[in-house]
């Protein structure tokens, strides 16, 4: 049995945003109980990342490094149609992933501890992103 449901996550800019409830609501709502869940983004410039949830400072530090490594305004960049964070937002999408899998166990999903699920904005401005969580069980 396959399961799908859509999520919208509005953003405010750049950063990373907890999406965990969200798609543990979804899971629920499919009702599996063992299974596998697909999260899977519906854009080019936002990823999505397993990351440590307890403590911003993890999720402040990665933003620094992934600013240092692919700056905004890079001359490097041809591709600006949207301006300075256009092309960089690209780079930092193929650099992490747009979807990703998580097992479902005992109707859970089986997170760590310390794990949760981010939509990782990487545009400036604020955007509306779409999501399909799909179950299979």
């Amino acid at each position: 049995m396959i399961y799908q449901s859509a999520i919208t996550v509005p953003t405010s800019g750049r950063g990373m945003y907890d999406i965990t409830a969200e798609v543990a609501a979804a899971v629920a709502a499919s009702g599996a109980q063992t299974a596998s869940c697909q999260v899977f983004l519906r854009h080019t410039s936002a990823s999505l990342i397993i990351c440590e949830n307890a403590d911003p400072a993890v999720m402040q530090d990665l933003e620094a490094w992934m600013s240092r490594a692919v700056p905004d305004g890079d001359p490097l960049f041809v591709h600006t149609a949207e301006g300075p964070d256009d092309m960089p937002a690209h780079v930092r999408t193929v650099l992490t992933q747009t979807s990703i899998y998580v097992p479902i166990s005992e109707g859970s999903m089986g997170l760590g501890t310390w794990q949760g699920i981010f939509l990782w904005e990487h545009r400036l401005a604020a955007h509306k992103r779409q999501l399909l969580v799909t179950v299979n069980h």
